[in-house]
Protein backbone atom coordinates (compact mmCIF):
# COMPACT_ATOMS: atom_id res chain seq x y z
CA UNK A 1 0.00 0.00 0.00
CA UNK A 2 1.11 3.72 -0.66
CA UNK A 3 1.57 5.53 2.37
CA UNK A 4 0.81 9.63 1.40
CA UNK A 5 3.88 11.43 2.94
CA UNK A 6 1.26 14.15 3.53
CA UNK A 7 -0.28 12.26 5.83
CA UNK A 8 2.59 10.81 7.74
CA UNK A 9 4.02 14.42 8.00
CA UNK A 10 0.78 15.72 9.87
CA UNK A 11 1.15 13.16 12.11
CA UNK A 12 4.50 13.49 12.88
CA UNK A 13 3.98 16.82 13.28
CA UNK A 14 1.09 16.31 15.64
CA UNK A 15 2.88 14.34 17.93
CA UNK A 16 5.81 17.36 17.93
CA UNK A 17 8.65 14.85 16.79
CA UNK A 18 10.58 15.43 13.60
CA UNK A 19 13.78 13.54 12.43
CA UNK A 20 16.28 16.32 13.84
CA UNK A 21 15.91 14.87 17.03
CA UNK A 22 16.18 11.25 16.36
CA UNK A 23 16.24 8.58 18.85
CA UNK A 24 15.49 5.60 19.93
CA UNK A 25 12.17 3.39 21.52
CA UNK A 26 11.65 -0.36 22.31
CA UNK A 27 7.82 -0.65 21.11
CA UNK A 28 5.23 -4.51 21.78
CA UNK A 29 3.61 -5.78 18.71
CA UNK A 30 0.60 -7.85 18.47
CA UNK A 31 1.33 -12.02 19.02
CA UNK A 32 -1.85 -13.17 16.75
CA UNK A 33 -2.51 -13.71 13.57
CA UNK A 34 -0.96 -10.84 10.95
CA UNK A 35 -0.58 -8.42 13.68
CA UNK A 36 2.97 -8.79 14.23
CA UNK A 37 4.20 -9.04 10.62
CA UNK A 38 2.16 -5.75 10.24
CA UNK A 39 3.15 -3.99 12.76
CA UNK A 40 7.09 -4.64 11.89
CA UNK A 41 6.45 -3.18 8.73
CA UNK A 42 4.41 -0.17 9.77
CA UNK A 43 7.11 0.24 12.42
CA UNK A 44 9.67 0.53 9.39
CA UNK A 45 7.87 2.94 7.54
CA UNK A 46 7.90 5.17 10.49
CA UNK A 47 11.60 4.90 10.36
CA UNK A 48 12.23 5.69 7.41
CA UNK A 49 9.97 8.69 8.10
CA UNK A 50 11.62 10.13 11.22
CA UNK A 51 14.99 8.79 11.25
CA UNK A 52 14.07 7.20 14.37
CA UNK A 53 14.81 3.63 15.06
CA UNK A 54 12.85 1.44 16.85
CA UNK A 55 13.13 -2.08 19.06
CA UNK A 56 10.52 -4.58 18.87
CA UNK A 57 10.71 -6.55 22.11
CA UNK A 58 8.51 -10.09 21.96
CA UNK A 59 6.08 -10.66 24.75
CA UNK A 60 4.09 -13.85 25.51
CA UNK A 61 0.68 -14.47 23.28
CA UNK A 62 -1.26 -15.18 26.42
CA UNK A 63 -2.75 -11.59 27.42
CA UNK A 64 -2.98 -12.66 30.60
CA UNK A 65 0.19 -13.35 30.87
CA UNK A 66 1.32 -10.04 29.05
CA UNK A 67 -0.42 -8.19 31.41
CA UNK A 68 1.76 -9.64 34.51
CA UNK A 69 4.57 -8.72 32.47
CA UNK A 70 3.73 -4.99 31.64
CA UNK A 71 2.86 -4.58 35.58
CA UNK A 72 6.07 -5.83 36.32
CA UNK A 73 8.07 -3.43 34.27
CA UNK A 74 5.96 0.10 34.87
CA UNK A 75 5.24 -0.56 38.92
CA UNK A 76 9.08 -0.91 39.06
CA UNK A 77 9.79 2.91 37.30
CA UNK A 78 11.34 0.74 34.37
CA UNK A 79 11.88 2.46 30.78
CA UNK A 80 12.30 -0.75 29.07
CA UNK A 81 9.44 -0.54 26.77
CA UNK A 82 8.57 2.77 25.97
CA UNK A 83 5.40 1.73 23.44
CA UNK A 84 3.13 -0.58 24.81
CA UNK A 85 0.02 -2.38 22.99
CA UNK A 86 -2.56 -2.78 25.46
CA UNK A 87 -5.69 -4.81 26.10
CA UNK A 88 -9.10 -2.78 25.61
CA UNK A 89 -9.83 -3.90 29.31
CA UNK A 90 -6.43 -2.27 30.81
CA UNK A 91 -5.98 1.64 30.81
CA UNK A 92 -7.64 1.46 34.24
CA UNK A 93 -5.31 -1.20 35.42
CA UNK A 94 -1.99 0.52 33.64
CA UNK A 95 -3.50 4.11 33.54
CA UNK A 96 -1.53 5.31 36.77
CA UNK A 97 1.93 4.44 34.88
CA UNK A 98 1.02 6.08 31.50
CA UNK A 99 2.05 9.13 29.09
CA UNK A 100 -1.36 11.39 28.65
CA UNK A 101 -1.30 11.81 25.12
CA UNK A 102 -3.65 14.54 24.64
CA UNK A 103 -0.65 17.15 24.51
CA UNK A 104 0.78 14.99 21.42
CA UNK A 105 -2.85 14.03 19.72
CA UNK A 106 -4.22 17.85 19.33
CA UNK A 107 -7.27 16.44 19.15
CA UNK A 108 -7.28 14.24 16.60
CA UNK A 109 -9.00 11.97 18.89
CA UNK A 110 -12.42 13.35 18.39
CA UNK A 111 -12.48 10.85 14.93
CA UNK A 112 -12.69 7.71 16.72
CA UNK A 113 -15.07 5.90 18.34
CA UNK A 114 -16.03 8.04 21.56
CA UNK A 115 -17.04 5.12 23.80
CA UNK A 116 -13.36 3.44 23.27
CA UNK A 117 -11.51 7.14 23.97
CA UNK A 118 -13.62 7.49 26.89
CA UNK A 119 -12.35 3.85 27.85
CA UNK A 120 -9.15 5.09 27.35
CA UNK A 121 -9.72 8.04 29.35
CA UNK A 122 -8.03 7.48 32.74
CA UNK A 123 -8.70 10.89 35.17
CA UNK A 124 -8.82 12.89 32.86
CA UNK A 125 -5.76 11.87 30.58
CA UNK A 126 -5.57 9.72 27.40
CA UNK A 127 -3.45 7.30 28.55
CA UNK A 128 -4.12 5.02 24.95
CA UNK A 129 -5.05 5.56 21.47
CA UNK A 130 -6.95 2.95 19.88
CA UNK A 131 -5.79 0.95 17.40
CA UNK A 132 -8.05 -1.59 16.50
CA UNK A 133 -11.57 -2.96 17.81
CA UNK A 134 -12.95 -6.58 18.46
CA UNK A 135 -16.26 -8.92 19.50
CA UNK A 136 -15.98 -12.46 19.01
CA UNK A 137 -17.64 -13.87 15.88
CA UNK A 138 -18.82 -17.48 14.64
CA UNK A 139 -16.57 -18.65 12.05
CA UNK A 140 -18.24 -21.35 9.79
CA UNK A 141 -17.52 -24.00 6.46
CA UNK A 142 -20.35 -22.63 4.49
CA UNK A 143 -19.65 -25.26 2.04
CA UNK A 144 -20.59 -28.50 5.13
CA UNK A 145 -23.66 -26.70 6.22
CA UNK A 146 -24.61 -26.53 2.40
CA UNK A 147 -23.95 -29.80 1.93
CA UNK A 148 -25.86 -31.09 5.52
CA UNK A 149 -28.74 -28.50 4.36
CA UNK A 150 -28.07 -26.57 7.07
CA UNK A 151 -27.90 -22.81 8.06
CA UNK A 152 -25.71 -20.61 9.99
CA UNK A 153 -27.21 -21.29 13.97
CA UNK A 154 -29.14 -18.72 15.42
CA UNK A 155 -28.58 -20.57 19.22
CA UNK A 156 -25.80 -22.43 21.09
CA UNK A 157 -28.66 -25.16 21.32
CA UNK A 158 -29.20 -25.54 17.44
CA UNK A 159 -24.84 -24.95 16.81
CA UNK A 160 -25.19 -27.90 19.33
CA UNK A 161 -26.90 -30.43 17.15
CA UNK A 162 -25.78 -29.24 13.96
CA UNK A 163 -22.01 -29.17 14.52
CA UNK A 164 -22.50 -32.92 15.69
CA UNK A 165 -24.43 -34.02 13.06
CA UNK A 166 -22.03 -32.61 10.69
CA UNK A 167 -18.91 -33.86 12.63
CA UNK A 168 -20.28 -37.29 13.07
CA UNK A 169 -21.39 -37.30 8.69
CA UNK A 170 -17.78 -36.18 8.15
CA UNK A 171 -16.28 -38.61 9.98
CA UNK A 172 -18.43 -41.09 8.03
CA UNK A 173 -17.16 -40.01 4.74
CA UNK A 174 -13.40 -40.45 6.01
CA UNK A 175 -12.15 -37.62 8.15
CA UNK A 176 -11.61 -38.86 11.47
CA UNK A 177 -9.85 -35.60 12.35
CA UNK A 178 -12.88 -33.34 12.25
CA UNK A 179 -14.63 -31.75 15.33
CA UNK A 180 -17.97 -29.44 15.31
CA UNK A 181 -16.83 -26.68 16.71
CA UNK A 182 -13.82 -25.31 18.37
CA UNK A 183 -13.06 -21.92 20.98
CA UNK A 184 -10.98 -20.62 23.61
CA UNK A 185 -10.75 -23.25 26.51
CA UNK A 186 -7.37 -22.83 28.10
CA UNK A 187 -7.63 -20.95 31.25
CA UNK A 188 -6.70 -17.26 30.79
CA UNK A 189 -8.50 -13.91 29.64
CA UNK A 190 -9.15 -15.93 26.21
CA UNK A 191 -11.68 -18.20 28.10
CA UNK A 192 -13.33 -15.25 30.31
CA UNK A 193 -14.05 -13.25 26.79
CA UNK A 194 -15.92 -16.82 25.43
CA UNK A 195 -17.86 -17.67 28.90
CA UNK A 196 -19.23 -13.93 29.02
CA UNK A 197 -20.37 -14.22 25.50
CA UNK A 198 -22.07 -17.55 27.01
CA UNK A 199 -23.66 -16.41 30.18
CA UNK A 200 -24.61 -12.74 28.12
CA UNK A 201 -26.29 -14.89 25.48
CA UNK A 202 -28.63 -16.76 28.20
CA UNK A 203 -29.51 -13.51 30.24
CA UNK A 204 -27.04 -14.12 32.67
CA UNK A 205 -25.55 -10.98 32.57
CA UNK A 206 -21.93 -10.14 33.22
CA UNK A 207 -19.75 -11.34 36.14
CA UNK A 208 -19.89 -7.96 37.91
CA UNK A 209 -22.61 -5.32 36.70
CA UNK A 210 -21.95 -1.68 35.89
CA UNK A 211 -22.47 -1.16 39.96
CA UNK A 212 -20.18 -3.27 41.14
CA UNK A 213 -22.71 -5.68 42.06
CA UNK A 214 -21.63 -9.39 42.07
CA UNK A 215 -24.21 -10.97 39.35
CA UNK A 216 -22.74 -13.84 38.03
CA UNK A 217 -24.45 -16.56 40.98
CA UNK A 218 -27.50 -17.26 38.71
CA UNK A 219 -29.66 -19.67 36.73
CA UNK A 220 -29.13 -18.85 33.55
CA UNK A 221 -25.04 -18.23 33.83
CA UNK A 222 -25.37 -22.09 34.77
CA UNK A 223 -27.54 -23.11 31.99
CA UNK A 224 -25.00 -21.26 29.62
CA UNK A 225 -21.84 -23.19 31.60
CA UNK A 226 -23.57 -26.56 31.38
CA UNK A 227 -23.95 -26.33 28.10
CA UNK A 228 -20.77 -25.18 27.44
CA UNK A 229 -19.37 -28.63 29.43
CA UNK A 230 -21.53 -30.69 27.26
CA UNK A 231 -19.05 -29.73 24.34
CA UNK A 232 -16.27 -30.85 25.14
CA UNK A 233 -15.39 -34.30 24.22
CA UNK A 234 -18.57 -34.45 22.63
CA UNK A 235 -18.45 -31.80 19.49
CA UNK A 236 -14.90 -30.12 20.45
CA UNK A 237 -11.67 -32.18 21.60
CA UNK A 238 -10.54 -32.37 24.67
CA UNK A 239 -7.53 -30.68 23.82
CA UNK A 240 -9.82 -27.41 23.61
CA UNK A 241 -9.16 -27.20 27.23
CA UNK A 242 -5.43 -25.74 26.56
CA UNK A 243 -6.82 -24.10 23.38
CA UNK A 244 -5.69 -19.82 22.41
CA UNK A 245 -6.72 -18.31 19.98
CA UNK A 246 -4.36 -19.62 17.42
CA UNK A 247 -5.03 -23.33 18.69
CA UNK A 248 -8.05 -22.79 17.50
CA UNK A 249 -7.71 -21.37 14.23
CA UNK A 250 -4.89 -23.57 13.51
CA UNK A 251 -7.57 -26.94 13.61
CA UNK A 252 -10.30 -24.80 11.99
CA UNK A 253 -8.09 -23.32 9.23
CA UNK A 254 -6.49 -27.17 8.34
CA UNK A 255 -10.31 -27.96 7.89
CA UNK A 256 -11.33 -29.88 10.58
CA UNK A 257 -13.88 -27.64 12.13
CA UNK A 258 -17.16 -26.82 11.54
CA UNK A 259 -17.64 -23.74 13.03
CA UNK A 260 -14.83 -21.72 15.31
CA UNK A 261 -15.17 -18.87 17.58
CA UNK A 262 -12.70 -16.38 17.34
CA UNK A 263 -11.77 -13.14 16.42
CA UNK A 264 -12.17 -10.88 13.35
CA UNK A 265 -8.70 -11.50 12.43
CA UNK A 266 -8.94 -14.57 11.46
CA UNK A 267 -11.18 -14.09 8.16
CA UNK A 268 -8.25 -12.72 6.14
CA UNK A 269 -5.96 -15.87 7.69
CA UNK A 270 -9.22 -18.26 6.34
CA UNK A 271 -9.41 -16.73 3.10
CA UNK A 272 -5.37 -16.65 2.50
CA UNK A 273 -4.13 -17.74 -0.55
CA UNK A 274 -2.55 -20.94 1.42
CA UNK A 275 -5.51 -21.61 3.54
CA UNK A 276 -6.60 -25.05 2.47
CA UNK A 277 -10.25 -23.76 3.07
CA UNK A 278 -10.03 -20.52 1.04
CA UNK A 279 -13.44 -19.75 0.05
CA UNK A 280 -15.24 -22.39 2.06
CA UNK A 281 -15.73 -19.88 5.65
CA UNK A 282 -19.11 -18.21 6.41
CA UNK A 283 -18.77 -15.51 9.23
CA UNK A 284 -21.89 -14.81 11.47
CA UNK A 285 -23.09 -13.07 14.89
CA UNK A 286 -22.71 -15.73 17.76
CA UNK A 287 -25.71 -17.52 18.76
CA UNK A 288 -28.15 -16.56 21.46
CA UNK A 289 -28.84 -18.54 24.55
CA UNK A 290 -32.09 -20.44 23.97
CA UNK A 291 -35.24 -18.95 22.38
CA UNK A 292 -35.26 -16.03 24.86
CA UNK A 293 -31.82 -14.84 25.09
CA UNK A 294 -30.10 -12.63 22.50
CA UNK A 295 -26.51 -12.92 19.67
CA UNK A 296 -23.63 -11.13 21.60
CA UNK A 297 -19.89 -11.28 21.44
CA UNK A 298 -17.41 -9.93 24.46
CA UNK A 299 -15.56 -6.38 23.32
CA UNK A 300 -12.35 -6.67 22.68
CA UNK A 301 -9.42 -4.66 20.51
CA UNK A 302 -6.19 -3.16 21.57
CA UNK A 303 -5.16 -0.05 21.70
CA UNK A 304 -1.71 1.72 22.09
CA UNK A 305 -0.14 3.56 24.67
CA UNK A 306 3.36 5.18 26.21
CA UNK A 307 5.14 4.52 29.44
CA UNK A 308 5.44 7.58 31.45
CA UNK A 309 8.78 6.18 32.29
CA UNK A 310 10.32 6.63 28.77
CA UNK A 311 13.21 8.54 28.01
CA UNK A 312 12.16 9.73 24.57
CA UNK A 313 8.54 10.44 25.05
CA UNK A 314 7.63 12.40 21.97
CA UNK A 315 9.34 9.57 19.38
CA UNK A 316 7.21 7.05 21.31
CA UNK A 317 4.02 9.35 21.06
CA UNK A 318 5.14 9.64 17.59
CA UNK A 319 5.16 5.70 17.65
CA UNK A 320 1.80 5.45 19.05
CA UNK A 321 0.10 8.02 16.88
CA UNK A 322 1.33 6.48 13.97
CA UNK A 323 0.12 3.20 14.43
CA UNK A 324 -3.22 3.59 15.11
CA UNK A 325 -3.49 6.50 12.08
CA UNK A 326 -6.38 6.12 9.69
CA UNK A 327 -3.63 4.97 6.92
CA UNK A 328 -2.63 2.04 9.56
CA UNK A 329 -5.65 1.22 10.58
CA UNK A 330 -6.86 1.23 6.84
CA UNK A 331 -3.93 -1.26 6.27
CA UNK A 332 -4.54 -3.45 9.21
CA UNK A 333 -8.14 -3.74 7.76
CA UNK A 334 -7.29 -4.62 4.17
CA UNK A 335 -4.28 -6.48 4.76
CA UNK A 336 -5.28 -8.35 8.34
CA UNK A 337 -8.95 -7.94 9.00
CA UNK A 338 -8.54 -5.93 11.83
CA UNK A 339 -11.84 -3.40 12.74
CA UNK A 340 -11.09 0.05 12.64
CA UNK A 341 -11.84 2.18 15.61
CA UNK A 342 -12.25 5.18 12.90
CA UNK A 343 -16.03 5.65 11.89
CA UNK A 344 -15.34 6.75 8.73
CA UNK A 345 -13.26 3.71 7.59
CA UNK A 346 -16.76 1.46 7.54
CA UNK A 347 -17.89 3.78 4.26
CA UNK A 348 -14.40 2.93 2.38
CA UNK A 349 -15.04 0.80 -0.73
CA UNK A 350 -12.11 -1.00 0.19
CA UNK A 351 -12.71 -2.14 3.69
CA UNK A 352 -16.05 -3.32 2.95
CA UNK A 353 -14.70 -5.25 0.02
CA UNK A 354 -12.16 -6.83 2.01
CA UNK A 355 -14.65 -7.49 4.81
CA UNK A 356 -17.81 -7.87 3.92
CA UNK A 357 -18.83 -8.97 7.52
CA UNK A 358 -17.63 -5.56 8.72
CA UNK A 359 -20.50 -3.53 7.60
CA UNK A 360 -23.30 -7.14 8.12
CA UNK A 361 -22.09 -7.13 11.38
CA UNK A 362 -21.53 -3.55 12.77
CA UNK A 363 -24.46 -4.15 15.77
CA UNK A 364 -22.50 -6.83 16.76
CA UNK A 365 -19.09 -4.47 17.03
CA UNK A 366 -21.10 -1.57 18.37
CA UNK A 367 -23.27 -3.49 20.99
CA UNK A 368 -20.60 -6.03 22.26
CA UNK A 369 -20.49 -7.12 25.46
CA UNK A 370 -17.58 -5.57 27.88
CA UNK A 371 -15.99 -7.23 30.70
CA UNK A 372 -16.03 -5.60 33.77
CA UNK A 373 -12.85 -3.83 33.38
CA UNK A 374 -14.37 0.04 34.22
CA UNK A 375 -16.29 -1.67 37.06
CA UNK A 376 -13.81 -3.89 39.24
CA UNK A 377 -10.85 -0.93 38.46
CA UNK A 378 -7.07 -2.48 39.78
CA UNK A 379 -8.84 -5.86 40.84
CA UNK A 380 -10.05 -6.74 37.25
CA UNK A 381 -7.04 -8.75 36.70
CA UNK A 382 -8.49 -11.02 39.73
CA UNK A 383 -11.59 -11.13 39.01
CA UNK A 384 -10.98 -12.67 35.29
CA UNK A 385 -8.80 -14.93 37.51
CA UNK A 386 -11.14 -15.86 39.18
CA UNK A 387 -13.99 -16.42 37.14
CA UNK A 388 -12.14 -18.39 34.02
CA UNK A 389 -10.61 -20.79 36.42
CA UNK A 390 -14.25 -21.22 38.20
CA UNK A 391 -15.04 -22.08 34.24
CA UNK A 392 -12.75 -24.25 33.52
CA UNK A 393 -13.51 -26.31 36.35
CA UNK A 394 -16.82 -26.87 34.95
CA UNK A 395 -15.87 -27.54 31.47
CA UNK A 396 -13.14 -29.85 32.13
CA UNK A 397 -16.00 -31.49 34.43
CA UNK A 398 -14.21 -31.12 37.52
CA UNK A 399 -16.77 -29.54 39.73
CA UNK A 400 -20.68 -28.60 38.49
CA UNK A 401 -21.90 -25.30 37.57
CA UNK A 402 -23.78 -24.90 40.88
CA UNK A 403 -20.55 -25.62 42.95
CA UNK A 404 -18.45 -23.53 41.20
CA UNK A 405 -20.30 -20.50 40.35
CA UNK A 406 -21.32 -20.41 44.56
CA UNK A 407 -17.86 -20.58 45.31
CA UNK A 408 -16.63 -17.80 42.62
CA UNK A 409 -19.39 -15.78 44.33
CA UNK A 410 -17.45 -16.18 47.73
CA UNK A 411 -14.13 -15.57 46.57
CA UNK A 412 -15.15 -12.20 44.37
CA UNK A 413 -16.77 -10.93 47.35
CA UNK A 414 -13.94 -11.39 49.53
CA UNK A 415 -11.84 -9.88 46.64
CA UNK A 416 -14.29 -6.78 46.44
CA UNK A 417 -14.30 -6.95 50.62
CA UNK A 418 -16.20 -2.99 50.60
CA UNK A 419 -15.79 -1.83 47.74
CA UNK A 420 -13.71 -2.74 44.02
Amino acid sequence: MKIRATLLGTVFAVAGFGAANAAEVSVTCDTVGQGHDLCVKQVKMWEEKTGNTAKIVSVPQSSTERLALYQQILSSGSNDIDVFQIDVIWPGILGSHLLDLKPYSKGIEKDYFQPIVANNTYKGKLVAMPQYTDAGLLFYRKDLLEKYGKEAPKSWEELTATAKEVQDGERKAGNDKIWGFVYQAKAYEGLTCDAIEWVDSFGGGGIVNPEGDITINNPNAKKALELAASWVGNIAPEGVLNYMEEDARGVFQSGNAVFMRNWPYAWSLAQGADSPIKGKVGVAALPKGGDNGKQTGALGGWQIAVSKYSKNKDAAASLALWLTSKEVQKMNALEGSYNPTIPSLYADKDVLKANPFMGELLDTFSNAVARPSRATGANYNKVSNAFYNAVHTVISGKATANASLTKLEKDLKRIKRKSW
